[in-house]
């Protein structure tokens, strides 16, 4: 009888108490807006419509605006339970297994390139890139053999990646996707009933599809042995159950834009309550991701009561990051994460010579500089540049190279160097193949205090590394917290990492749309770019961390080879191995907020220098350091050289080159290590 009783109050909290705050919310949501109608007005707007103007703003725009939030939140949880299902992937969601990316990324290409393909708003286009994504990510993950830790790195990866091409377009396309930036971090803006009756026969045929399949996602959580002895064809279901969560979710996108983490965490409201049958559980979803969107758009607008419209989707990733990061630490609780080791580092390595392999690096990055000094808008010009460094070039052109073209190289020469070697202080103090500043959260921390000290506190550009610093401070601290918590598991830190970044980047999002930054501006700078950096940026944020840091490491380098070993093993060694642990990671961090300061976000450097100077010399961190210091200003002197020569006169940022060559790589070897 008590268990009864209780069972029924749960089932009355969940879905009467769930419709009764949707209801709340909903009267909240109409009586927020810039034009202050009587709560009345509102009232009689909506029992006894009159043709007026305040009941026409009740009626045509507050209403289908709620009506939508609704709609998107229920499609966007039921599209999650589907995923986790499907996956047996607690982490999945739109947005964690890069579904949201590769829609969006689909909507840009067919905005700019084939205008004529956007009819029933870019459905189709978004349901093809959706169902396109998760393809690969599943693929690249291990498919069926894929663990949930893996998914997600890929579908991180996979973000990134289609992110970088995003914004690329955006970027060189910014006439043609004028509008596209707030559409694209999640907004319920409507001007009339359009969008909810386009949406809802969609949405409602993907819910009765969910629906009719139920029953045999229930067979499927016993396991897929199981599903089959019972005559279930396994594939088929999991085929047409991916093809109902892409639709819901490419509607969805079509309408409101990628809004993410709706679909994690309105399912696990559900299942934490103690729902595990799928009908409950898609009903008792749908109506709590109807909250979760429709509450994230009312506290949007708290926020903000200017009513300049901050983007949804950057509110929901501030409740859903937070989420994700529990949940992964649940999970590491629960023991239910069987990735234990590395994801992504290679082992085997060539063992060369330091003393061979450092002079022809050095030689290559010299010819790499000149190569930079000789290209521009007219071509290779390698005579014109000799003559500016040894003849007698005209002045114009001496100050051209020297004083343009030459310091914008050394920047990138400085940034990528200290990000390289922040990346290698992360993964060796971390025990984390996977660490580097962007991955981890720290250079979302750094843009947020850089952010937030131009925009936020109008400060003159000295402060700006100042604000980069304590961000990234901020971030580390709650990093290595959060490890500690994790015993800095590799990929469960990774997870977190996400989470983090996730975190910082809604931040900067609403940064960039309450100070009316510029679009393309806003990008470039959130992508990372050398554009326009020259002697002032390299004195001020690139040449002191080098001076300062850099010899400190040489003599304390050592200490990463011996927390390699593990924790018990370094304090019978006679390791402080707390406090060296924090001393290092701080040491990357302040590394790590100097190339923000100086060139923005730019992600993958630390994650790609190390590994590939392991695949050279080995994994002693003597010989790595060295090297992995001149991979990493390679790799972004190479990518500064494209970024100015591919597209002249255009330009791409640094950054997005350097995520368009880090992701593939990456995901390579993800699939070599699934395979």
């Amino acid at each position: 009888m008590n268990a009864t009783f209780r069972n029924t109050m749960i089932a009355v909290l969940t879905f009467g108490g769930g419709t009764a705050l949707l209801c709340l919310l909903t009267f909240i949501h109409i009586n927020q807006g810039n034009v202050e109608i009587p709560l009345g007005t509102v009232v009689d707007a909506l029992m006894n419509p009159k043709d007026t103007i305040q009941h026409h703003t009740v009626r045509i725009l507050r209403l289908p605006r709620a009506v939508m939030g609704i709609i998107a939140g229920g499609a966007l949880a039921a599209s999650g339970v589907i995923l986790q299902t499907v996956t047996k992937n607690p982490l999945s969601s739109a947005s964690t297994l890069g579904i949201h990316s590769g829609t969006y990324f689909a909507v840009v290409v067919t905005t700019i390139f084939f205008p004529f393909a956007m009819f029933a708003n870019g459905i189709a286009t978004a349901f093809i890139g959706g169902i396109t994504t998760f393809a690969i990510v599943y693929l690249l993950s291990g498919a069926g053999n894929a663990t949930p830790v893996r998914m997600v790195l890929a579908g991180m990866i996979v973000t990134f990646l289609f992110s970088s091409l995003t914004s690329v377009l955006q970027i060189f396309y910014e006439n043609e996707t004028q509008g596209l930036f707030l559409w694209g971090s999640g907004t319920l803006v409507q001007n009339n009933w359009d969008g909810v009756q386009f949406s809802l026969p969609l949405v409602a045929l993907g819910l009765v599809i969910a629906f009719g399949f139920a029953n045999k996602l229930d067979t499927l959580t016993l396991g897929d042995d199981v599903a089959t002895a019972l005559g279930q064809n396994v594939r088929t279901v999991k085929f047409i159950s991916i093809l109902a969560a892409v639709l819901l979710t490419s509607v969805t996108v079509s309408i409101v834009g990628p809004i993410g983490f709706v679909g994690l965490v309105a399912p696990h409201l559900i299942k934490l309550i103690g729902y595990r049958s799928h009908i409950p559980l898609l009903i008792g979803s749908a109506l709590w991701g109807g909250n979760v969107l429709l509450g994230a758009d009312v506290l949007a607008r708290i926020i903000d009561p200017s009513f300049s419209e901050l983007p949804v989707g950057a509110i929901t990733a501030l409740i859903g990051s937070p989420w994700l990061i529990w949940l992964v630490l649940r999970m590491k609780q629960e023991g239910n994460n069987q990735e234990t080791g590395s994801v992504m580092a290679g082992k085997a390595s060539a063992n060369l010579s330091l003393w061979k392999v450092t002079p022809v690096l050095g030689i290559i990055i010299l010819l790499t500089l000149f190569v930079s000094m000789a290209s521009g808008n007219y071509g290779f010009e390698p005579i014109v540049a000799y003559d500016a460094l040894f003849g007698q070039s005209n002045e114009f052109i001496k100050n051209f190279i020297l004083n343009l073209r030459l310091p914008r190289a050394l920047v990138a020469l400085f940034s990528g160097a200290i990000l390289a070697v922040s990346g290698l202080i992360f993964q060796g103090v971390l025990r984390n193949p996977l660490a580097d500043p962007s991955v981890i959260g720290i250079t979302s921390g750094a843009g947020v205090g850089a952010l937030m000290t131009m925009f936020v506190f109008s400060v003159s550009t000295f402060w700006i590394p100042v604000g980069a610093m304590v961000g990234a401070l901020i971030f580390f601290l709650i990093v290595m917290a959060l490890g500690a918590k994790a015993e800095f598991q590799p990929t469960v830190l990774a997870l977190l990492g996400i989470g983090i970044s996730a975190f910082g980047s809604a931040i900067i999002q609403i940064l960039v749309v309450q100070s009316d930054l510029g679009v393309a501006s806003a990008l470039t700078w959130l992508s990372g770019t050398t554009y326009a950096k020259g002697w002032a940026e390299l004195l001020q944020y690139l040449i002191w961390p080098v001076i300062l840091f850099i010899p400190l490491l040489v003599f304390y380098i050592k200490t990463l080879d011996v927390l390699s070993l593990g924790d018990d093993t370094a304090k019978g060694l006679g390791l402080r191995v707390r406090s060296v642990r924090f001393q290092m990671a701080l040491i990357a961090t302040l590394l790590a907020a100097c190339s923000v300061a100086a060139v923005g976000s730019i992600g993958f450097v630390g994650l790609i220098a190390p590994h590939v100077a392991r695949l050279l010399v080995g994994s002693a961190n003597q010989k790595l350091l060295p090297v992995t210091m001149l991979l990493g200003g390679f790799l972004l002197i190479i990518a500064d050289l494209f970024s100015r020569t591919l597209l002249a006169p255009n330009e791409i940022p640094s950054g997005i080159l350097v995520a368009l060559i880090g992701a593939p790589y990456f995901l390579w070897l993800m699939k070599k290590r699934a395979s």
